[in-house]
């Protein structure tokens, strides 16, 4: 008889197959156009050449999910902290 591990991270964020609910969405419409190409070309090559992709992007997808500094282009905190209200003028001299 087949033992099954208690989850025990329900707090965490759901995963499905090591990828967040948006990022395996990302996958399966990917996966769907794939099917659509395959289904309209009938080459051997292309059906090869989607499987890479898919495969591609699978790894480029948990990749993001691991590390996601990757795309954080701004600072993480502001320069100045003030509950200020910003007139949008700068009186100081550059």
């Amino acid at each position: 008889m087949r033992t099954f591990e208690v989850y025990k991270n329900i707090r965490k964020r759901a995963v499905i197959f090591g990828l967040p609910i948006s990022l395996f969405a990302v996958m399966m419409i990917a996966i769907l156009a794939s099917l659509l190409v395959i289904i309209f070309s009938f080459s051997f090559g292309m059906i090869i050449g989607v499987l890479i992709i898919n495969a591609a992007l699978y790894i480029v997808l948990t990749r993001i999910n691991n590390n996601p500094q990757i795309f954080q282009m701004a600072k993480a905190f502001p320069r100045i902290i003030s509950n200020k209200r910003n007139s949008g003028f700068d009186y100081e001299q550059d």
